[in-house]
């Protein structure tokens, strides 16, 4: 099926605007099959993997229909997880940015259940639970859901696994039958099947199947770095390993903007792409970056489909993406005609969740890798330069220059120096004193992050805040 631009769709301008702010352009298989359907009124049972886009597949419609003047629950979303439950409320909060009067509560176990009945005395048009608390507070009658319309059942494959089927058909057989179900799943196992006959109505089928694979030939390495780091961090690995061309993504054309116009002014040759251009300046761009004249080609997924240049050296996710199957499309841009390719993934904190499904998915090993010491950058950067002053040295006609130099060594203000220091004060001019400073990161989250429940263990959250800040540390 042919994917759809967002902006064709026929929702409102809110909606639109806020896909615009989160960066998207085109629809992913999944959002792009399910949103007319759903928006048609049609119950829909879906094969999709996690992580194709299927919260803006059901969310788009479902805060499309939903009445903001409402004073009552009108959808509910089941998740098998608190964290993706914590996702999903994200997602779908992004997409209701601009609908100020759309209230969204996610409801789960781990968390103080009188917070949870403060927050539902806000009267909220969506909620997104698991089902065991869900449960809970359908049996104190702090949720009522006689005036659903939108019955979403994500992951439901796993909810299964955990042993969520009586709940699943407790809170099914509760809710209105006059309403519209959505059940996503990775599989369709009989228990599925069986869940689908019972309780959807003529359901439009749906199946979604994983890219290709990636690659062997590419080494897949990630970094821990935080926002503000990014850039000094890109900067260093393109610097350490002396890339001649590679490729940065970012999410949203602003990134784009704002990392293409930073590189610049550190002095790489850097060119931004993505939807915004006209056709002729992204063929402009194509046409240096292809050529070698442009060195760094930054560009957001949608800009950069197509491109096909085989000598990419590597690389960079700037910007982990939101749909898995652009990290496949990404990392595939290097590696070409069996050459050796490398990518590298920067992740922030709070996104440790979304690189494991990201290794899930491909089934690839992408390996920790430390920021590059500044000694390291300094080191190749001042091999660089002393290999042009090697070459200056062997052409000769340095007579003159030894000259004045010796003249003002014989001086009295220069005699406390020696050769050396001449040499190395002329280096200092060449290479910023900003080259020797570390980038000061918090601790390697990866190495406390537990595998299982998604969060640091008792180790770490005794020693460092919810912010990653070392407690018994002044903020300033």
């Amino acid at each position: 099926m042919e994917k759809i631009l967002f902006e064709t769709l026929n929702v409102s301008e809110e909606i639109k605007r806020a896909i615009r702010d989160m960066g998207f352009e085109e629809a992913t298989p999944v959002q792009s099959q399910s949103i007319g359907p759903m928006m048609a009124g049609r119950d829909i049972v879906s094969q999709a993997p996690t992580g194709t886009g299927k919260t803006c597949a059901f969310g788009i419609p479902l805060i499309e229909g939903i009445d903001s003047s409402a004073r009552s629950v009108r959808a509910l979303i089941l998740c098998p997880t608190r964290e993706l439950v914590i996702q999903t409320t994200d997602e779908l909060m992004k997409l209701t940015k601009y609908k100020h009067s759309i209230r969204i509560v996610p409801i789960y176990g781990g968390q103080n259940i009188e917070r949870q009945i403060t927050a539902l005395k806000r009267r909220p048009q969506i909620i997104v639970a698991t089902p065991g608390r869900l449960m809970d507070h359908m049996r104190r009658h702090t949720i009522r859901l006689g005036e659903l319309q939108y019955m979403v059942l994500d992951e439901a494959d796993e909810m299964l696994n955990m042993g969520f089927r009586e709940d699943i058909d407790t809170i099914l057989e509760s809710v209105p039958e006059k309403r519209q179900t959505v059940l996503f799943s990775a599989t369709m196992s009989r228990e599925i099947l069986a869940i689908t006959k019972k309780y959807l109505t003529d359901p439009v089928q749906i199946q979604i199947t994983k890219s290709q694979i990636t690659v062997p030939s590419i080494r897949q390495y990630y970094l821990e770095v935080s926002r503000e780091n990014k850039i000094d961090v890109l900067a260093r690995l393109i610097d350490v390993n002396n890339y001649k061309l590679s490729m940065v993504f970012c999410n949203t054309k602003r990134q784009v903007d704002e990392l293409t116009h930073e590189m610049v002014a550190r002095g790489y040759e850097a060119e931004g792409l993505h939807g915004d251009m006209k056709q002729s300046q992204r063929d402009r761009v194509m046409e240096s970056f292809k050529n070698g004249r442009t060195e760094i080609l930054i560009a957001t997924d949608v800009a950069a489909r197509g491109i096909d240049v085989e000598n990419v050296e590597a690389v960079f996710n700037f910007d982990l993406p939101e749909d898995l199957e652009y990290y496949v499309h990404r990392i595939g841009r290097t590696g070409r005609a069996n050459r050796q390719g490398v990518s590298y993934s920067f992740v922030g904190r709070r996104e440790m969740y979304k690189l494991r499904e990201i290794m899930s998915y491909t089934r690839a090993k992408i390996k920790y890798m430390k920021i590059p010491k500044a000694a390291d950058i300094a080191q190749v950067r001042t091999r660089q330069m002393m290999k042009e002053i090697l070459k200056i040295m062997e052409r000769g006609n340095l007579d003159v220059y030894a000259d004045s130099i010796e003249k003002f060594m014989m001086e009295e203000e220069f005699q406390e120096y020696t050769i050396m220091d001449v040499a190395a004060a002329f280096l200092s001019r060449e290479i910023p004193a900003e080259t020797f400073k570390e980038i000061e990161e918090r601790p390697g989250f990866s190495e406390v992050f537990k595998r299982k429940k998604g969060r640091p263990d008792r180790n770490y959250r005794r020693e460092y805040d919810r912010k990653g800040v070392k407690r018994g540390r002044r903020r300033h």
